[in-house]
């Protein structure tokens, strides 16, 4: 570790050395409204071959010979502002961009967009502004942003309810959801109607699906990167939202002008509020409760120009219950961040977080009850740096430590005042990486980003390391051949892996480039479940001595260009390759709630996934919006399972096809719509059947075919018209009519087969749908300063 923070410290004072005649323009870009960081802004200077970037806090630095420059500032949403400096010296200066305004055409007003995805080095990433998210028709009308990214390439969901999506082949687990760098366990409210992300909150949402960089680590298949706002520092201002399920409210403005701020939001669904009164009479529904709410917050503090804080937090439960039954969920997240400027080309980002998802179910009836709940708790302190070498060179370096405590099953049961405890023991580890990596122009058209990270994984006592043989049957439980105990804070298990990151972009001319990306992720946290979509229910656990990292390498390759007569039009067609080792499974019939001796029912297999992704995109006119198409295909091989043959996985889509469009009729309405179209995924059926004995039709799958079947295709049309009230000097409001399902498709989420006992025990194939009729809604927005 030593040695490797020598190496990057000597490297930093190699090209300083070799720089010391140039002079550096530095500072923050802010949006001029509200004084909000503007991440990821290109800055670029006349005569000058090479530009460079804000990091994601808003902090840019050029380092250049001393001289007389137009620079240019340009950013997707804003105007580009250019500003004529003289340089002599080196200097600080803080920029404000104004987002773009509203165009005339026609009758109607739009915003023009640009952005400059072609020129960055970043690739397979998609950014969303909340503005756009709120153009999309949403179910009852809700904005919601994990819904909103599954419209986007490379993105699937195993239907209607399910929580969380999937990328690339990869499973929910796979992805790293971060709310302020804090990473969130369940994203979804009402088993995944709605995200626990409030959009009144959210100021950007970034997903990154290959070409990974270093900074990021601990799952394989994508980063979700949610970042809050930091509050208005110049107005106050009063955001909030009346629907059919829930209704919202944010706050936010300066506490001290220009030098602190603050953002505060809330969300609480009122179902049970508006059922209650139609449930009165029924005495299994009267006291039942279901709801869900969440509060989050984020305060600010400028100490000085080279010095900020940040406290950031989200809490968020979904409650459900009855007579004698219970059940609830929900995350926890609480992030510190310190930003510092040590001098004019070095930035420091130390972030401080606790994270916490937990569930508790508990049934009673007379004299018996039973309650069960389960957690996951991660502390991580990581320390990022920023070096702004010159203008061919940028070097991002860091270390990260987290600290988890697993508690997989908290249970007792009381009958007759007799006590049983189920309960299982915790799990602790701890995960420490290192990062380097260089973002370099090597030429006016070719940029390369190269890096590595190095992980370690640590599975720590107090606990209990099962020594496991294999059954000689395949797809049977293994054998456990020797217990050993471990005390408080001795190692178990140490697992270490290097993880090479590796982007690159050519540019064929200012609007055209390919690009090739590479990354190695190491995952050392699993999330077991055997249902065929995630539940709050599921149990997360760490790598062991039996369970191994699960590791993908990816591959992708992608041509981007722009096209029109103001290049308002954004093209993408990636490919892309990934390999996943020590892949999950699970023997038939596993046992894995409550099981001390879960081990022994898993199975590790491989996987890998490859396909095309398509992408139009128009930010400009009266008419915007996406087209995305992603052919591709997800396969497993796990030994003991489907003869040892590779097959499909349960979230594998074939086919998926996303169009949304947004129409600006006038100045203060606009209708927007989206159509969806997946082929099915596979499921596991019996393919013949049998007679013994007494028992007739039997349903049998003789071969162990495992998911031999595809549900139907899926596919939805969506409306929605926004409808702007008239402008008032400190309120602004709009209504949202909105139509979900419009032509009622029955899609199915699962099928499956049930013996029909009037007919000889013939099997009955049951298609179930979740959402099966339309769904329209009507919502109030509105905004107050």
């Amino acid at each position: 570790m030593k040695s490797v923070s020598f190496s990057i410290l000597f490297f930093v004072f190699l090209f300083n050395f070799n720089a010391q005649s140039n002079v550096t323009l530095s500072g923050y870009v802010k949006d001029t409204a509200n004084g909000e960081m503007v991440n990821g802004c290109n800055i670029s200077a006349d005569g000058v071959k090479f530009s460079t970037q804000a990091n994601s806090y808003g902090f840019y630095s050029i380092t250049l010979p001393a001289g007389k420059y137009v620079f240019k500032f340009s950013y997707n949403g804003y105007d580009t502002k250019n500003l004529t400096l003289d340089l002599k010296e080196t200097k600080n200066l803080n920029i404000e961009l104004t987002q773009t305004a509203a165009i005339s055409t026609g009758s109607a007003k739009v915003t023009k967009k640009k952005d400059n995805a072609v020129e960055k080095v970043d690739m397979s990433v998609n950014n969303l502004s909340i503005g756009q998210i709120k153009k999309i028709p949403a179910l009852f009308g809700e904005v919601d942003i994990v819904r909103s990214i599954q419209l986007l390439p490379g993105v699937t969901t195993v239907g209607e309810g399910a929580s969380g999506f999937n990328v690339r082949g990869g499973n929910i687990d796979q992805n790293l959801i971060l709310l302020d760098e804090a990473p969130v366990f369940n994203s979804s409210h009402l088993f995944g109607f709605f995200s626990v992300f409030n959009p009144d909150a959210v100021k950007d949402v970034k997903l990154i699906k290959g070409g990974i960089p270093a900074i990021y680590g601990g799952r394989l298949s994508s980063v979700l990167d949610v970042r809050m706002k930091d509050g208005n520092n110049k107005k106050f201002e009063v955001n909030g939202g009346i629907g059919l399920i829930f209704s919202r409210l944010s706050i936010e403005g300066p506490i001290k002008k220009n030098k602190a701020s603050f953002v505060f939001a809330i969300r609480r669904s009122y179902v049970d509020a508006l059922v209650k009164p139609f449930v009165q009479k029924n005495p299994d529904l009267k006291e039942a409760i279901f709801y869900f709410y969440d509060l989050t917050g984020k305060v600010n503090y400028n100490i000085n120009k080279n010095n900020k804080v940040f406290i950031s937090s989200y809490i968020g439960r979904d409650v459900f219950g009855a007579p004698g039954a219970k059940f609830d969920w929900g995350n926890t997240t609480l992030t510190g961040r310190w930003n510092h400027i040590f001098n004019k080309k070095l930035f420091l980002n130390t972030t401080l977080y606790y994270s916490n998802f937990s569930y508790g179910l508990g049934f009673k009836n007379n004299s018996a009850s039973f309650d069960w709940n389960s957690t996951i708790r991660n502390t991580s302190l990581k320390t990022d740096f920023s070096y702004f070498i010159n203008t061919k060179n940028t070097l991002n370096f860091g270390v990260v430590s987290t600290y988890y405590i697993f508690k997989p099953g908290n249970a007792t049961s009381k009958d007759n005042g007799v006590s049983v405890n189920f309960s299982l023991p915790e799990k602790f580890s701890l995960e420490t990486a290192i990062y380097a990596e260089n973002e370099q122009k090597l030429l006016k058209k070719l940029t390369i980003r190269y890096g590595a990270r190095f992980s370690n994984f640590e599975y720590i006592g107090k606990g209990t390391e099962y020594i496991l043989e294999d059954n000689p049957i395949p797809g049977q439980p293994k054998v456990i051949k020797e217990r050993k105990k471990y005390n408080k804070g001795e190692v178990i298990k140490t697992y270490n892996n290097l993880e090479p990151r590796f982007s690159a972009n050519y540019l064929f001319s200012k609007n055209a480039s390919i690009k090739l990306g590479y990354n190695r992720m190491a995952q050392y946290l699993h999330l077991i479940s055997n249902t065929a979509a995630s539940v709050p229910l599921d149990v997360w656990t760490p790598s062991t001595n039996n369970i191994k990292p699960q590791l993908a390498d990816q591959i992708a390759l992608g041509y981007f260009k722009n096209f029109g007569k103001t290049m308002d039009y954004e093209t993408s067609i990636e490919g892309f390759y990934k390999e996943m080792g020590n892949q999950i499974d699970y023997i038939d019939g596993a046992d894995l709630l409550l099981n001390t001796e879960l081990e022994t029912q898993l199975l590790k297999g491989k996987g890998r996934a490859f396909g095309l992704e398509l992408y139009l995109k128009k930010n400009v006119g009266k008419l915007n919006g996406w087209v995305s198409y992603t052919l591709s295909k997800s396969e497993r091989k796990v030994v003991g399972i489907n003869q040892n043959s590779w097959y499909a996985n349960r979230f594998d889509r074939r086919h998926n096809l996303n169009i949304i469009a947004t129409y600006s009729i006038s100045d203060r309405l606009s209708v927007s719509g989206n159509f969806v179209f997946a082929s099915g995924t596979p499921i596991t059926l019996p393919s013949t059947k049998y007679s013994v004995g007494g028992l007739q039709n039997v349903p049998q799958n003789p071969n162990d075919k495992r998911n031999n079947v595809r549900i139907p295709d899926y596919h939805r049309l969506d409306f929605s018209a926004t409808l702007k009230g008239k402008k008032k000097p400190r309120w602004e409001g709009e209504w949202v009519f909105s139509i979900y399902n419009a032509y009622a498709r029955k899609n199915a989420f699962s099928i499956y087969a049930t013996p029909n006992f009037k007919n000889n025990n013939t099997p009955t194939i049951v298609r179930y749908s979740v959402i099966g009729t339309v769904v329209p809604a009507i919502s109030y927005n509105f905004k107050f300063k």
